[in-house]
């Protein structure tokens, strides 16, 4: 008969593997998503939860793969959500039937609400054709993609044991060198603030950066040229500004002693991966409205413009509107490794001192 520690094991594998697997998946649903917006193919099916009259998981397959390709992606674009959702009842069922941790249970939870208000948003949006609601819709997809994503974080290996045996060795070898000098360790602290701090509001400077995207992917026709204008201006200084704030949030955590290498290393892609999207930001920039002034009459330039909407084109805009929701992913999980790595290291400190009262006493 199998011990009840090997099922609470094999139940952990699979809350560890269901909660990989929903954040995984989450992602090519946030770039279908976009790329259904790109293409403005969001109501190639005009009908909700139905398609086309059938049931949307009984559609005609060949319908479907042969059909336009509007209608290819927009139904997949459902099909694809209605997993992720199934994928989120069976992580809940999972956690609720064995993991004790309450905060876990309500999260899940949470999660199960969010999808289905999700689904339910882009089946009204469909409803009513409303591009406010599509705008809504947009913002709220990467804030899932976070939430699914910490989900995963707190079933890994550095969840359970934040503090690495190297660092704790390194952190051990820097108080002796130190002799734990009140002045340095203080120091240390401070500067773990301010990293803190940083990757907070970077988080929430990204979060704001892709609403005022979404909000530019879905303006409406009546817009005045000059409020599209001063949208666009405000949208490229708020990208120099996460820039700024990533540059100045990957120096901090350099500059932060002690830390596991798993935070080092993804404020590090980070790093990399805003130089990416800036550079995605520009072709999107290029393949939409062409080269600026003065650079659109060099004929190089202008041979490799993309003039028409065609695939190229779509993928590049799709591309930068999910790269952004890649970075908010990796601010956010910066955080919570973070708070996770101080909330552990302050219990650490506190077990020390009680060990230390204990043995004086």
């Amino acid at each position: 008969m199998m011990s009840l520690s090997a099922t609470n094991g094999r139940m952990n594998r699979w809350s560890r593997r269901l909660a990989l697997l929903l954040a995984v998946l989450t992602f090519p649903l946030i770039w279908v998503g976009g790329l259904v917006t790109t293409t403005d193919a969001g109501m190639a099916v005009p009908d909700w939860p139905n398609t086309y009259g059938y049931n949307m998981f009984l559609y005609p397959w060949k319908s479907w793969l042969l059909g336009p390709w509007d209608l290819f992606i927009e139904h997949g674009h459902r099909l694809l959500g209605a997993l992720v959702g199934m994928v989120t009842i069976a992580l809940m069922v999972v956690v609720l039937k064995m993991d004790a941790r309450s905060w876990m249970r309500k999260l899940v939870i949470v999660a199960l609400v969010a999808v289905i208000a999700q689904g339910i948003l882009g089946g009204v949006r469909v409803r009513l054709n409303d591009v406010t609601l599509a705008m809504i819709h947009g913002c709220t997809g990467p804030a899932f993609l976070v939430l699914t994503t910490i989900i995963a974080v707190m079933f890994s290996t550095f969840w359970q044991n934040p503090v690495s045996p190297e660092s704790s060795a390194a952190e051990a070898d820097n108080k002796n060198e130190q002799n734990k000098d009140s002045e340095f360790i203080e120091d240390d602290k401070q500067q773990f603030n301010a990293s803190l701090r940083l990757a907070r509001f970077t988080t929430i400077l990204v979060y704001c950066q892709l609403i005022l995207g979404a909000s530019i992917r879905h303006i409406p026709v009546t817009t005045s040229p000059q409020t599209y204008s001063m949208l666009v201006i405000f949208h490229i200084g708020m990208a120099l500004a996460v820039t700024g704030h990533i540059v100045m949030l990957c120096l901090a955590i350099r500059c932060t002693k002690n830390l596991p290498q798993s935070i080092r290393s993804g404020a590090k892609q980070m790093g990399l991966l805003i130089v990416v999207q800036l550079l995605m930001g520009i072709g999107t920039w290029v393949l939409k409205f062409g080269w600026p002034a003065g650079l659109g009459n060099n004929k190089y330039l202008a041979d490799h413009l993309v003039v028409t909407q065609g695939w190229f084109q779509s993928h590049v805009v799709t591309g930068h509107v999910a790269i952004g929701s890649v970075i908010l992913v990796m601010a956010a999980l910066l955080t919570t490794r973070l708070l996770r790595w101080q909330f552990v290291t302050r219990q650490l400190e506190a077990m020390e001192v009680i060990e230390t009262s204990e043995l004086m006493n």
